[in-house]
């Protein structure tokens, strides 16, 4: 039974999300991973397999299926700058 650790709702549903991942100072955009999202609050979990899969496919030997640009913005230079 699903209980969000985040607001303790029990209510979910199953979501495609998108995510972006750090490794090395690199990113990589995930698109479409299967995730189980509170219905309240909106976190998303993976499960331990899609985890892994998504492990594997950025550490092993995939290829992307596609490059984007991508534009970076820093808070805390925009903060300074005010």
């Amino acid at each position: 039974m699903f209980k969000c650790h985040v607001c303790g709702a029990t209510e979910s549903h199953i979501e495609y999300v998108n995510e972006v991942f750090e490794i090395s100072n690199k990113f990589y955009l995930v698109e479409n991973i299967p995730a189980i999202v509170c219905s309240r609050c909106g976190e998303e979990i993976f499960s331990s397999e899609t985890s892994e899969a998504i492990r594997v496919m950025l550490h092993g030997h995939s290829k992307p299926i596609k490059s984007v640009v991508l534009d970076v913005f820093s808070y805390q230079q925009q903060v300074k700058a005010s």
